[in-house]
């Protein structure tokens, strides 16, 4: 089978425009991001661009989607490696604080910084942005539910209120490494989901101390 070169190309170049967008938006707002400054940023013409994204709306949809791919690649992919339980949990957590840590995004997480730009925005980006938020939270409650079904969590574990705790530690997580001591805000955010597991597992030792900064 042949490849078009040209739509070959064009995906090419779609794919690397929404690796850059991602970027810029955690720089300077999903809002501030358009098609003339993603252009400039990547030193092609604004027409190229309209090309792939008619709009700017479209755009901001597109780049909503191609940082979820990313947070897919590089954080929910690392953890499901590991066994299921709470050393799957924790493995999610420490693969979202080591994503972090690597400043791969220059302006900081791009869930944290979008979801409250436009959380009193309404529109199709927050619509958006709310059912990514939505999947994310059932998945993590899904985690938490085949820990206890492993019987590594209690039966009445309340599963939404530990999803949330674990979900609470890694917005900490952004946003303090972003404004005080980055080391501090990881290890106290890896320290805090080893204790809250280990607290409740029947067997602590399933835990490592391993991640600390």
């Amino acid at each position: 089978m042949t490849v078009d070169g040209r739509l070959a190309r064009g995906d090419r170049t779609r794919s690397a425009a929404l690796d850059a967008a991602v970027v810029l938006a955690t720089e300077v707002g999903l809002d501030g991001l358009s098609l003339a400054r993603l252009a400039d940023t990547l030193g092609v013409s604004k027409s190229g661009l309209f090309a792939h994204w008619r709009s700017k709306e479209a755009l901001q949809l597109a780049t909503v989607d191609r940082a979820v791919e990313q947070w897919q690649e590089r954080i929910v992919a690392p953890g499901l490696r590991a066994p299921a339980g709470v050393r799957r949990l924790q493995a999610l957590h420490q693969a979202r604080i080591d994503f972090y840590a690597a400043r791969v995004l220059p302006g900081g997480c791009f869930f944290a910084s979008t979801d409250f730009e436009y959380n009193a925005r309404p529109g199709p980006v927050r619509d958006r942005l709310a059912e990514v938020f939505g999947r994310w939270t059932a998945f993590l409650e899904r985690l938490v539910r085949e820990a206890v079904d492993a019987g590594e969590l209690p039966a009445d574990t309340d599963v939404s209120q530990l999803a949330y705790e674990i979900d609470a530690l890694g917005i900490a997580a952004a946003m303090r490494s972003r404004l005080l001591d980055p080391d501090t805000a990881y290890r106290h955010a890896h320290q805090g989901l080893l204790d809250r597991l280990r607290a409740l597992c029947p067997d602590p030792t399933l835990l490592s101390e391993g991640g600390l900064p």
